[in-house]
């Protein structure tokens, strides 16, 4: 492990094996490879599976889900059910400082590559296991996709609290699957830093149901925070139909004083000036009980004005806006483009891509996209020769 304050990147000197695919798993360890890891992705010999699921490809197998998600990864083609193969894996161990994958318990330890046989080839491995459901519980075992957590950790039945339609829908981003994504990377790098004050490796398990129940429920526990509970849960200000972007002349812009007398100050800087002066709204009880009614007449006031209108009479006075922007808008956002998040490069095979960098800044280390997301086997040749060596010591 490098020093520290030396300018480096914060995991240079990591080596990681990563045997996942989809995305929580390639999610977690494109994280890891950001921050300077090298991170070697074990592929089946069809490659993992996001590699194939956009129409957007330059080339077959590079689809744009695996271009954002495995930037800066080198791959091998691995098939562990041939001795060969799980041999080559045998010798990269050998090296590697994290294992992470999202294979079922049984299937990898019949594969030979359970924790405590991986501790066998590296004592001090952090070996991270990606899951669906933790594996105390009743659900062990269980396949979970993105879509399975959003059920069972009721995120699916949020809209119709919000909106009166019963029926459960899902939120339209893999925000389960990324969320665990995030998990993971911290878990490991948590690990890590344990392992440098101890020495000891250790196993870990990063399980999706659990982990998104707490992420989801932070805000909503409400009156089930208490045993017995003093009410009903639910946050009530994410519930409520009116907290949506107000309309414009030209779009929408969503607006979040942060304090009580925020709405009663915007219906009077969007000219009405008399309602927001009623008695009902004199004190801060008054402004808890009818912020409702507030909201609805700042709501019936503000397409009266343009976008740019409405942002600059509440930034003028210290109220939180920001425009509605389409999704397709956001690389192009100027502020995105002014701090570098927005990357246009060129990959060696697919030629010009837009890609998004580690967001967070660190004053002794500048980050600096790695390596591109990488062919199918790209790397299969180097890697095959690291691990002979290894093999061979």
């Amino acid at each position: 492990m490098i020093a520290p304050g030396d300018g480096k990147p914060m995991l240079e000197g990591v080596t990681v094996i990563d045997l996942t695919s989809m995305v929580f798993g390639p999610y977690c360890t494109q994280i890891l490879a950001d921050f300077g890891a090298e991170v070697i992705k074990v592929e089946s010999p069809g490659g993992d599976t996001q590699r194939h699921t956009s129409k957007y490809a330059v080339n077959r197998g590079m689809s744009a889900t695996h271009i954002a998600l495995n930037r800066g990864k080198k791959s091998i083609i691995l098939d562990l059910k041939q001795e060969a193969d799980a041999e080559v894996l045998r010798g990269l161990l050998a090296e590697a400082d994290v294992m992470v994958h999202n294979i079922r318990g049984a299937s990898i330890e019949r594969l030979g590559f359970g924790y405590d046989a991986v501790r066998e080839i590296a004592p001090e491995i952090i070996y991270a296991h990606c899951v669906g459901y933790g594996s105390g519980g009743r659900y062990a075992g269980l396949q979970a996709f993105d879509d399975t957590i959003q059920a069972a950790t009721g995120t699916v039945t949020l809209l119709s609290e919000v909106d009166g339609d019963p029926t459960p829908r899902f939120l339209p981003s893999l925000v389960a699957d990324k969320v665990s994504g995030l998990h993971g990377a911290y878990a490991i790098m948590a690990a890590l830093i344990h392992r440098l004050r101890t020495g000891r490796g250790q196993a870990i398990e990063i399980p999706m149901f659990e982990l998104f129940a707490g992420f989801m429920m932070k805000e909503h526990m409400g009156g089930l925070t208490f045993d017995p509970p003093k009410g009903p849960p639910g946050f009530t200000r994410q519930l409520d139909p009116l907290q949506k972007p107000f309309a414009a002349k030209d779009g929408h812009v969503a607006i979040a004083p942060a304090h009580l007398e925020g709405f009663r100050d915007l219906v009077a800087l969007l000219g009405d000036e008399e309602f927001a002066a009623e008695e009902r709204f004199a004190d801060r009880r008054g402004l808890f009980f009818n912020q409702a009614e507030l909201q609805r007449r700042a709501a019936e006031l503000s397409p009266n004005f343009t976008v740019a209108e409405l942002e600059d009479i509440c930034r003028s006075n210290s109220l939180p806006a920001m425009k509605v922007s389409h999704f397709t808008e956001i690389i192009d956002d100027p502020h995105l483009v002014e701090t570098g998040f927005i990357q246009r490069t060129t990959h060696p095979s697919e030629g010009g891509v837009v890609e998004m960098r580690e967001p967070s800044s660190f004053s002794d280390w500048e980050h600096e996209l790695g390596l591109h997301a990488p062919l199918l086997d790209e790397n299969g040749e180097e890697l095959r020769e690291r691990a002979a060596k290894n093999r061979r010591r």
